[in-house]
C-alpha cells in the first residue's frame, strides 16, 4: 500500500479543477516566472499575480507584509473562507512561493493543482485570454507565522554553529559549486560569490516531480531522495535557492507532502548570502 501524503488537503489534480471551475467560493490563482503567460491564456476564472511587483515588496527588498497580502487577496475576490488553489509555470515554482506566503498568515483553504499550467494545457484543456470579473473582498489574516521563514541573521547562526539543523540547497549542481551565480537561462541577481552555505546537501527541486507532466513524485520515492541525503524528519530544515521561489517548491514537499513539522524558507537564499561581507561559503 503506498504511502499517503502529509496534507492531502494542499494538493489537487486538473480533473478537479475542471470539475469545480463554476464553484462560487473557489479562486485559482496563476503566478508565472514568464510573467506574459497569463495574458497569453489561463484557466476561466483565474486571476493573474506578477511575482515580481504583486509579491515582493516593489520597494525594500523583501516579501509581502500582513498588510499588503492582505490587500492583494481582497482585489482578487478572496476571503477568509475562499478555497484558493495556486498554478504556475516551470513546475510551480512561483505557485509553491505564493502558497508558502499565504500559508504565513494563516490561510487554512490553499491547494496547489499538481503538474502547474503546462500539465492543464498538455492535457488539451480549455484556457482563456479574458479577465475574470472580480468582486472585492475584505481580507483579515493572522499575524504572520515567522516559524516557515528564515532571516539572514538565523542561517549565518547555522551556518557558524553547525547544529542539528539541515540545510537543503535546492539550485542547480553547477550553481551549488559555484560554478554560476544564476539558472543558466536566468539573468544574474545580487550575489558576488559563488557557492553554498556550508554542510547544505544539493537536493535540486526538480528531482522532486515526475519529467513526464511535472507532478509530484510519490512519497517513497521523495523520501528516499530527502532521506538518502541526511535530510529527515528529526530535524529542523531551512530551504533556500538564489532568490526563494524554487526552495518554497521543496518547503512544499517537505511540510506539505512529506510532513516535515519544521521547516523554513530562506528566501533572501543566495542572492542575498552570497553577498555578506565575512559569511562562510564552501564551494
Amino acid at each position: 500500500m503506498p504511502a499517503r501524503v502529509a496534507h492531502p488537503e494542499s494538493i489537487v489534480e486538473t480533473d478537479w479543477i475542471a470539475d469545480h471551475l463554476g464553484d462560487e467560493n473557489l479562486r485559482l490563482v496563476e503566478v508565472d516566472v514568464d510573467t506574459n503567460a497569463y495574458e497569453q491564456g489561463h484557466i476561466e476564472g483565474a486571476v493573474g499575480w506578477n511575482w515580481t511587483t504583486q509579491l515582493n515588496d516593489t520597494v525594500r527588498r523583501d516579501i509581502l507584509s500582513k498588510e499588503q497580502m492582505q490587500r492583494l487577496l481582497g482585489e482578487s475576490g478572496i476571503g477568509r473562507n475562499t478555497t484558493v488553489v495556486f498554478y504556475g509555470d516551470n513546475n510551480n515554482w512561483f505557485a509553491t512561493y505564493a502558497f508558502w506566503q499565504l500559508k504565513m498568515i494563516g490561510h487554512r483553504r490553499a491547494k496547489i493543482m499538481n503538474g502547474g499550467r503546462q500539465k492543464w494545457i498538455n492535457e488539451g484543456r480549455p484556457t482563456t485570454t479574458a479577465a475574470p470579473s472580480v468582486q472585492r473582498r475584505i481580507y483579515r489574516g493572522s499575524d504572520p507565522d515567522t516559524s516557515v521563514r528564515a532571516t539572514r541573521d538565523y542561517v549565518l547562526d547555522v551556518a557558524t554553529s553547525r547544529n542539528n539543523i539541515g540545510l537543503v540547497d535546492v539550485r542547480a549542481p553547477a550553481e551549488y559549486s559555484g560554478e554560476l551565480l544564476a539558472p543558466a537561462n536566468l539573468p544574474q541577481e545580487g550575489a558576488q560569490r559563488g557557492g553554498h552555505i556550508p554542510g547544505a546537501a544539493n537536493i535540486p527541486w526538480a528531482r522532486a516531480v515526475n519529467e513526464a507532466d511535472g507532478t509530484f513524485k510519490s512519497v517513497e520515492e521523495l523520501r528516499d531522495i530527502y532521506g538518502g541525503n541526511g535530510i529527515t524528519r528529526d530535524k529542523e530544515i531551512i530551504t533556500y535557492c538564489r532568490i526563494g521561489e524554487r526552495s518554497s517548491h521543496s518547503w512544499f514537499v517537505l511540510t506539505q507532502i512529506l510532513g516535515f513539522a519544521k521547516v523554513r524558507n530562506y528566501d533572501g537564499s543566495w542572492t542575498e548570502y552570497g553577498s555578506i561581507v565575512g559569511a562562510p561559503i564552501e564551494k
